[in-house]
């Protein structure tokens, strides 16, 4: 079996390869200490299980999840709550709750063994993804993946977001970068206060627009602060108008 270690500590690497070393059948094929690491690893080394930290700086666990797609098994390594952990019960993701032991370890790699690769497995990740989304909050960052970079956008730096079928256009300081993902759904993860949906296809951060005007005589347009305009639906218009009052 394939293994990818990921977690920023090193005493928690060091000892994952300790147990891990029990195993004969367990080859570690690579080490990270970052998610942004962990998401270039996964692509290139195609493990066949992932040991993934959770709380990380830069990229947490659920964010490598995110952007590396379900295509391994995951383990997570965490100290969250009963929350969490219910949660990837639910989706049939195993996990190890620090600090663990051996024989904890040994039932997480019998449970991987197994398990085949399942049709709704990414499905299912997403799932837990969207789970840590509402627990959190609102997104405070966008995460797109662009071949093997990874851009992580501020929130409140994003202008608009435009639908493009699958995807979302995430528009930022003059430049657009492609997510996969439908515009519904990225709209249910953003503050509502700050960001609207004027239209069925763009999201508009309420910050970034100068001043709303008629584009005919029952229609009208946002202009934003960099000369951007975008069309505002009836129903739009009536969201723009009670939050910018």
């Amino acid at each position: 079996m394939r293994v990818l270690i990921v977690d920023d500590e090193h005493l928690a690497r060091a000892l994952l390869r300790e147990y891990l070393a029990d195993h004969a059948d367990v080859e570690i094929v690579g080490e990270c200490a970052n998610g942004f690491e962990a998401v270039k690893a996964i692509g290139e080394l195609d493990p066949e299980l992932v040991f993934l930290d959770i709380q990380m700086p830069k990229l947490d666990g659920f964010e490598v999840v995110e952007l590396a797609g379900g295509k391994p098994h995951y383990v997570f390594a965490t100290a969250y709550d009963q929350f969490a952990l219910r949660a990837f019960e639910v989706h049939a993701i195993d996990y190890l709750l620090k600090p663990f032991s051996r024989e904890r370890l040994a039932q997480a790699l019998a449970h991987a063994r197994s398990r085949q690769p399942q049709a709704g497995q990414a499905q299912a990740l997403n799932a837990v993804v969207q789970e840590a989304a509402r627990r959190h909050g609102h997104l405070e960052r966008i995460l797109i993946k662009d071949g093997t970079r990874v851009h992580v956008l501020a929130a409140g730096s994003v202008d608009y977001i435009e639908a493009q079928d699958d995807y979302v256009q995430v528009n930022a300081a003059g430049k657009g970068w492609l997510k996969h993902q439908r515009l519904s759904e990225l709209e249910t993860q953003l503050d509502p206060q700050v960001f609207v949906r004027i239209h069925r296809s763009y999201i508009v951060n309420l910050g970034a627009i100068a001043r709303i005007e008629p584009a005919s005589k029952d229609n009208y347009c946002a202009v934003l602060k960099d000369g951007v305009k975008l069309p505002i639906s009836r129903s739009g218009y009536a969201r723009v108008r009670e939050l910018m009052r």
